[in-house]
């Protein structure tokens, strides 16, 4: 059968996504809920900034919002395998919501301090933890294997334009409105998220035909497989080096601005400018994927963003810092899509938890250091020789990924079965 008529059977075996009513539930909860995120991401280190003075500080809290993954990730996968998934998310976002509530409430009241924002980025990581693995695991559930990548595409070019949305929102709320704005705005998105899953009538997990009780031999299991796939394991690796560095770059973009002269609402329009080159990359991340290798994608992104980092250090003006994070943006969802789509359909339904989480332990681990060193890099050395540290950071990684031969030799998706 040609590759035209593949394709032909299976649009016609499967409906659209926008047709599947549970993915598009479960989408547009998740864009509203990244919306309210955002708009209080972008505003959390200009109040730490403000009520502190010190780049430290934010990288701090920056920190703490990624350090549940080092804590939390392998439970957490072993967990979500064994619990209702949907339950789990449900409860997440309501914990969520409330501990984004409890800042203007502290607000309100005059008794808000860098130790409440502290706990409160360390809650909401926590419970990111937990959503994050449940939601991954649930989606190729909601959605089949072949649609992986179109789904992946969507989700990005959808978080792109809450990307271009939220920042904007966010700063102008809280410089316009109060400081308080862009967290209740945020707390409220948390309970769309919540109202839209109990609409979802699909199962988020398969049934289960035994239930272990030994949680730490289920972490090992998960370790073991993931371990087992050498690619995997190295796009896992090579994941958490990019995010070390993505967890540094919102701060630094921030000190460039400000000492770029940029007001509070022009640093949100700057991540404005950066979110439409997400959506961009989201765009022809799937035809990327569906023309080009696994292998060519990921070493041509890896060395992208490599070569686009060093560009932030010779920013002349505000404006020109909003276009490399467009470029950069734009990047970084035709990694995702390609590296995504392939790890789902690698991991069988009973493991996505497990394997997910171990994955996530290597992927997001890294950000937590990432995040406090820009801080402290920031403060004593400038902004400058920081972008140069995390640059060189960058190119290390691009050699290694050139090199892999398990990323060169990757089989096309259509190929991967779940083992």
């Amino acid at each position: 059968m040609s590759t035209d008529r593949v394709r032909e059977s299976s649009r016609s075996k499967h409906p659209s996504l926008l047709r599947n009513r549970d993915y598009m539930l479960l989408w547009s909860g998740q864009v509203i809920s990244t919306i309210g995120t955002g708009a209080s991401q972008i505003v959390y280190p200009l109040l730490i900034l403000e009520l502190t003075g010190s780049p430290t500080a934010a990288g701090v809290a920056s920190a703490l919002a990624s350090l549940p993954y080092i804590v939390f990730s392998l439970p957490a996968g072993a967990l979500i395998d064994r619990w209702d998934r949907k339950r789990v998310m449900i409860l997440c976002d309501i914990g969520r919501g409330l501990t984004l509530a409890s800042i203007p409430v502290a607000m309100v009241f005059g008794v808000l301090t860098i130790w409440q924002l502290y706990l409160a980025s360390l809650v909401e990581g926590s419970l990111f933890v937990f959503f994050n693995i449940a939601e991954v695991a649930a989606l190729p559930r909601v959605v089949v294997k072949e649609q992986l990548p179109e789904a992946s595409a969507q989700n990005e070019v959808a978080f792109g334009v809450a990307g271009i949305v939220a920042p904007s929102v966010g700063t102008t709320l809280y410089q316009v409105i109060s400081h308080a704005a862009p967290f209740i705005a945020d707390a409220v998105s948390y309970g769309v998220s919540v109202v839209s899953l109990f609409f979802i009538k699909t199962r988020f997990q398969t049934e289960r035909t035994q239930t272990q009780s030994n949680l730490r031999a289920e972490i090992i299991e998960g370790l073991n497989r993931l371990w087992r796939q050498p690619l995997i394991r190295f796009i896992a690796f090579l994941t958490g080096g990019l995010n070390f560095v993505s967890a540094a770059s919102g701060l630094i973009v921030i000190v460039l601005a400000k000492k770029l002269g940029a007001q509070d609402a022009e640093i949100g329009l700057i991540f404005s400018i950066g979110a439409i080159g997400g959506i961009l990359g989201s765009l022809v991340g799937g035809q990327i994927q569906k023309r080009f290798g696994f292998g060519q994608v990921i070493i041509a992104t890896v060395w992208f963003t490599a070569l686009l980092f060093p560009l932030y250090a010779v920013a002349p003006h505000f404006v020109f810092l909003g276009a490399v994070a467009a470029l950069s943006y734009m990047n970084s969802p035709i990694y995702n899509i390609v590296q995504f789509s392939y790890r789902l359909a690698l991991i069988p339904d009973a493991l996505q938890g497990r394997v997910n989480s171990a994955f996530r332990l290597l992927a997001f681990g890294f950000q937590p250091l990432g995040a406090a060193l820009a801080g402290v890099l920031l403060e004593r050395l400038g902004a400058v020789p920081t972008v140069m540290v995390y640059s060189l950071w960058l190119l290390m990684f691009a050699v290694l990924t050139t090199f892999s031969k398990y990323v060169r030799n990757a089989r096309p998706l259509a190929q991967v079965q779940p083992t």
